[in-house]
């Protein structure tokens, strides 16, 4: 049996599905790509909402990455993998690990907003405004 690593994510996100996409197009068969919406309730990951809030890897050695570090992994298992290493390296990673944060912030926020906008919407499709 191989070691496998397995990269979580949110297949609900439209940026993260065209990630995953680009990813599992050139990833080999040594990740695998589990989105976590189609998770069974299970205890040997953390629960569905931890997940969810951000990017989580679990390595073939069981040792779990998530955020920057999780993606950084993920692209290793790629023809692309030199791309990627270099945002990892001390003073670099200063700037990607705080780059990815504030790209998390904002897609919670967006997430977050497009909810709110689905909730306000009639069935017909039409939403309301904030004044209605």
């Amino acid at each position: 049996m191989k070691n496998i690593d397995i990269l979580y994510y949110d297949g609900a996100c439209p940026l993260c599905r065209a990630e995953i996409n680009k990813l599992a197009r050139l990833a080999d068969s040594t990740l695998s790509l589990q989105n976590i919406r189609l998770l069974p309730e299970d205890t040997s990951t953390p629960d569905k909402e931890q997940l969810l809030a951000r990017l989580h890897l679990r390595r073939a050695d069981g040792v779990w990455l998530t955020g920057m570090a999780a993606n950084i992994q993920a692209w290793q298992h790629t023809s692309l993998w030199w791309c990627w290493k270099w945002l990892d390296l001390p003073i670099v990673r200063l700037f990607s690990y705080g780059a990815y944060e504030l790209w998390l912030t904002w897609r919670q926020r967006k997430t977050r907003d497009a909810q709110q906008t689905k909730q306000n919407c009639f069935a017909s499709g039409q939403c309301r405004t904030d004044g209605d």
